[in-house]
């Protein structure tokens, strides 16, 4: 891997684990967004890691948004162009061919809480705090916050989580289903790896990757027609595929599928 100074990345078992190092609270700022964007780039080519999990570094915050020190100033065809960076690298980690799994703990807000609704699965400490406060500075959610929280949580609710700028408890989180999993506060990060064991040990990475793709391509779309197309897609590759294959003979033979992405 490259050498980076606001992400670290680390490999155990075949999870890929990225840390937003940027101390205390883990503020995204350009240069740490450009290297989240690199870092998947090789996480891509990695055949090694088979499922990502994301964290932030200490115990303050996952990430407490964007640092806004480097929007200060900033012209409007400046700021434009760090939406569209946020746009680039969330959209990347979104439709990322492998699981990704975010950690979060302390304060999730703003960019922070756009970069992990662009994970596949959240897991939060019982003591995470959620939000976007983005309209107490006059800006809205834009590295994608206002899209995918309506997706996550309903129209009604993104609206009075975005409009209002209020933090939400785990426990809230979970409720309205923004969150998959509250855990004792410390054990997140060891949740989301469980998560990700379980994914790379039982399932094929093939099948998960044509799942993701359905899952994601198909609510884009504007008819359940049109999605179930999608699914048809994904089903075709997959009943020409090995682990397809693979996986209806051990099941017949009583054992454990032993999976190659083929």
């Amino acid at each position: 891997m490259g050498e980076y100074e606001y992400v670290k990345f680390k490999k155990e078992d075949g999870i890929g684990i990225v840390t937003l190092d940027s101390p205390p609270v883990n503020a995204l700022n350009i240069k740490m967004v450009k290297e989240l964007g690199r870092l998947f780039d090789e996480i891509e080519r990695d055949e090694e890691v088979k499922a990502v999990v994301v964290t932030g570094a200490g115990p303050n915050a996952f990430s407490a948004g964007a640092d806004v020190k480097d929007l200060a100033g900033l012209s409007p065809d400046q700021a434009i162009d760090i939406v569209k960076l946020g746009h680039e690298v969330f959209t990347k980690i979104e439709k990322f061919s492998k699981p990704v799994i975010a950690a979060l703990k302390g304060f999730v807000l703003g960019g922070g809480n756009e970069l992990a609704m662009a994970c596949d699965i959240r897991v939060a400490s019982d003591r995470a705090r959620i939000g976007q406060p983005e309209v107490t500075l006059g800006l809205i959610p834009a590295w994608g916050g206002t899209q995918r929280l309506a997706r996550l949580v309903g129209k009604g609710k993104a609206k009075e989580l975005i409009f209002t700028g209020q933090m939400i408890s785990a426990q809230e989180a979970y409720r309205i289903g923004l969150i998959q999993k509250v855990v004792p506060d410390g054990e997140e990060l060891r949740a989301a790896m469980d998560i990700a064991r379980v994914i790379i040990t039982r399932c094929s990475p093939l099948a998960v990757r044509e799942a993701k793709k359905a899952i994601n391509e198909g609510l884009e779309k504007p008819t359940i027609e049109e999605a179930l197309n999608v699914e048809l897609g994904c089903m075709e590759r997959l009943a020409q595929s090995e682990d397809l294959r693979e996986g209806l003979t051990a099941f017949i033979e009583k054992r454990r599928p032993q999976f190659k992405g083929k």
